[in-house]
């Protein structure tokens, strides 16, 4: 009987062994990277969907007839807009190129700062008090705007110089909504 327990026992050391190297970390083989055109379609269309919620934040923010309560429900928009841009960032995963890793990395530290920098918005408007707080509210979403621009900007340039062959730049020429962006 001991010599049948050891016997189970050694199996399930050797079972346990073969699921381990199975399951355990790959190489950054390109089988979980998204083709290099899929990626800055979905990268470009991202920000495309994202930049047009905020472009109705900032007619808001111009419109004139502006309360903490109208500027709250237009931050509540543009936060949804933003949890689903930095949602879509995130899933984008890596692009299929030699720097595809520090792409997501440079991607995914954009929807990092976009995150905190909605987070700055939203605490603005929390402790807006008043005519002259929606002044000060409305200078503190102005400038966390052009912060974000400024990262969005930062990001793409970030994503050229990781790019050594030109292969996100021509998937980014390529594809359609970063044609559309463009114009």
């Amino acid at each position: 009987m001991a010599a049948s327990k050891r016997a189970l026992a050694g199996s399930l050391v050797a079972v346990v062994a073969i699921l381990a190297a199975g399951c355990g970390s790959s190489d950054s083989s390109s089988s979980d990277a998204t083709p290099a055109s899929e990626w800055a379609d979905g990268f470009c269309s991202a920000i495309d969907d994202w930049s047009t919620s905020l472009r109705s934040l900032g007619t808001n923010l111009q419109g004139g007839n502006l309360s903490k309560d109208s500027l709250t429900s237009a931050i509540d928009d543009a936060k949804t807009a933003t949890d689903t841009f930095t949602s879509s960032l995130r899933d984008l995963g890596k692009p299929d190129t030699e720097s595809g890793q520090k792409a997501k990395a440079s991607v995914d530290d954009l929807s990092t700062q976009i995150d905190d920098d909605m987070k700055t918005i939203q605490d603005a408007v929390s402790s807006t008090k008043g005519a002259t707080g929606l002044i000060s509210t409305v200078t503190t979403i102005t400038t966390t705007l052009q912060t974000a621009s400024k990262q969005v900007s930062d990001t793409l340039d970030e994503l050229q110089s990781l790019d050594a062959k030109g292969e996100l730049e021509s998937a980014i020429e390529g594809a359609p909504s970063c044609k559309e962006l463009s114009s």
